[in-house]
């Protein structure tokens, strides 16, 4: 574990954005829409931000004796960690409504998407895309935060209305399986939002690094 990111864990961190990992539980509810707790977990990391922010955190952390992509490291390695917590609760809540719940009448009935690997890929695109406008957009100032995460809201809305939507188009059913039906597809689509999550990330650190070199503290 890097010094910057013990820093953030200890430091920096809100306790609120600790406690918004356990959105992840609304994977279990049915008739919702499940996508949304992976929003609420980047809503959790947005209040810490702005926690952060008030207390002047990364002037402080800029004056410490470190280098500046050093700075960017620890914050994106923090996201990462709540974000990625957020999806092995996940991950295991969908494990369970594909075995021990994949005949129980709630979920069977419920018209929203399912638990399933396709929408546990759809939550990586979550994160990967909050990583891209809001962490990313954050860096490009060091202090502006709110105008990027209302273009974040809004795009993830769209994403969230739309994987919704998807399993309702002819053809496109097998996005919405239950249990281990489609599984080869379901397991294509999941290693799709790794890719997705792993490559977005990664862009918008290298551009984060870039951007808080050119910053006058």
């Amino acid at each position: 574990m890097s010094a910057m990111l013990r820093k953030e864990m200890r430091l920096s961190a809100l306790i609120l954005t600790y406690l918004f990992i356990g959105f992840a539980l609304l994977t279990l509810v049915p008739g919702y829409p499940v996508l949304c707790g992976a929003f609420f977990i980047t809503l959790g990391i947005f209040q810490g931000f702005q926690s952060a922010k008030e207390a002047n955190d990364i002037v402080y952390s800029a004056l410490l004796p470190v280098a500046k992509r050093d700075v960017v490291k620890g914050k994106y390695q923090f996201v990462m960690m709540i974000e990625l917590c957020g999806f092995a609760m996940m991950l295991i809540l969908t494990v369970l409504r594909m075995t021990v719940f994949q005949a129980s009448p709630v979920y069977r009935q419920n018209a929203l998407m399912n638990a399933n690997p396709f929408f546990l890929g759809s939550a990586l695109l979550l994160f990967g895309l909050f990583n891209v406008i809001f962490l990313g957009g954050f860096f490009k100032t060091a202090y502006k935060m709110g105008k990027y995460f209302i273009i974040y809201i809004f795009v993830a809305f769209l994403v969230i209305l739309g994987a919704e939507a998807l399993h309702y188009f002819p053809g496109l059913d097998s996005l919405n399986a239950f249990g281990f039906e489609h599984f080869g597809l379901q397991l294509a689509l999941l290693a799709a939002g790794i890719l997705l999550y792993a490559a977005l990330t990664y862009l918008s650190y290298n551009k984060a690094c870039k951007d808080f070199e050119r910053i006058d503290l």
